[in-house]
């Protein structure tokens, strides 16, 4: 199974957003074809006057001011959690805030799968609904008020796409991303306000779709603990054998039932069925993600960058010979982090270069962390991770990296300094 949540993490962390918006686009529309969303598409257009307006241009006006009510709701969002992610990546350093995120994710992931509901209350739907009217400002004001309304059925894909801009606290990545989110989560209704089309009856495809969305929630709650279950991630060796076994028993599961067998079928055998196959399609949908997760162990992979762990001696060390020093603070959390282990500080140009350094690594991950090396990173001025710090010989800093780089702009910083 494609893990969307994943990919986009993977490719924000990156900074690829030719690869990250259009993934999040597709989020926020996958999140209109839930059964609390779809079925308000054809009511709210009406509502705000698209169905009554005399030109298509008319429509399309009052539709777009309709998306951007959701825009202006969801937007600020994005700038929050980014604001917040240094706090955020703190609170990563703690299992009980992993657990807590994992048990989160399943209970999100329960809803999907029909086993309860999650609804506001009927009488603050009715008092939000009734909000706005005929005209722009109130198709703008529909539109905030039935973002608000949406909340609980868009709220797993919401709440994982703001966990991962949390992650990387970049204030325009959380706008821009939560923007598209919303544009995803409006155009159907845009289409119908502005063309008058009929939209398919909701049925059971609606049900399928929630259960996609169930399976994604289940694949990020084992990633959120992946690095608290011991040589968990050491099991996924990044073989072509590996990756068929995982999709093969993601395939498996999906053949199952994991997606087109119903909870709500009276069948026990298909109700066991049914999970059966949503267990079968996540650990198949992890390992996959766990393959992609894992640094190559032949090939194109290198041995990488020499690290020492600790930071006093490693620069004392680097002051006695006269050699500038390079540090790197890093977590097992950190996705950003990952790709620069496996794919920068691997390079084997890097890697020549990087014999002139001493590089001293501080780890972050759960379990590693200390009061010592948390002081170290403020010494740094710096909240979130990555964070790579290139030193002069006579101790100066030279060059920061807060983000992921290729290793075609990290060599060409490393032999600015000297």
């Amino acid at each position: 199974m494609f893990d969307v949540a994943a990919e986009f993490e993977a490719a924000l962390s990156s900074g690829n957003w030719l690869v990250a918006l259009p993934l999040i686009y597709v989020v926020g529309l996958g999140t209109a074809l839930t059964p609390c969303v779809y079925p308000m598409i054809a009511i709210t257009v009406s509502v705000f006057g698209a169905r009554q307006a005399k030109t298509k241009v008319e429509g399309a006006m009052l539709s777009t001011s309709y998306v951007l009510g959701m825009c202006a709701l969801m937007t600020p969002l994005g700038v929050f959690s980014a604001v917040s992610g240094g706090f955020f990546g703190e609170w990563l350093n703690y299992p009980v805030v992993l657990i807590g995120f994992a048990v989160l994710f399943v209970a999100l992931a329960l809803a999907m799968f029909g086993l309860y509901e999650l609804n506001l209350p009927p009488a603050l739907q009715n008092r939000l609904a009734g909000v706005g009217g005929i005209g722009m400002k109130g198709a703008f004001a529909l539109g905030f008020a039935m973002a608000l309304i949406a909340t609980p059925c868009t709220g797993p894909a919401l709440l994982a796409l703001l966990a991962w801009i949390g992650n990387t606290g970049n204030v325009g990545i959380g706008a821009g991303a939560m923007f598209v989110y919303a544009l995803g989560l409006g155009t159907l209704f845009w289409v119908v306000g502005t063309f008058a089309v009929s939209l398919p009856k909701s049925g059971r495809w609606m049900e399928m779709v929630k259960s996609v969305f169930g399976i994604v929630l289940c694949v990020m709650a084992l990633y959120w603990i992946k690095d608290l279950i011991p040589g968990l991630m050491d099991a996924f060796e990044r073989s072509w054998l590996v990756l068929a076994i995982a999709l093969g028993v993601a395939a498996i599961g999906l053949a199952v039932g994991a997606v087109h067998l119903d909870f709500h079928e009276p069948s026990n055998a298909v109700r066991g069925r049914k999970a059966l196959g949503i267990v079968l399609t996540t650990v198949g949908s992890f390992a996959t993600l766990a393959w992609v997760l894992t640094p190559t162990l032949s090939g194109t992979g290198g041995e990488g960058l020499t690290w020492r762990e600790d930071f006093q001696a490693a620069v004392a060390e680097a002051r006695d010979q006269g050699r500038p020093y390079i540090v790197d603070f890093g977590a097992s959390w950190c996705q950003a982090c990952g790709e620069l282990e496996r794919n920068t500080f691997t390079d084997p140009r890097v890697v020549e270069e990087g014999s002139r350094f001493v590089a001293v690594h501080v780890d972050l991950s759960p379990g590693q962390d200390t009061p010592e090396k948390r002081a170290l990173l403020r010494q740094y001025a710096q909240r979130g991770l990555p964070l790579v710090v290139l030193h002069a010989s006579d101790g100066r800093e030279v060059h920061r990296v807060t983000q992921f780089v290729e290793a075609e702009e990290f060599l060409s910083l490393m032999q600015q300094v000297q």
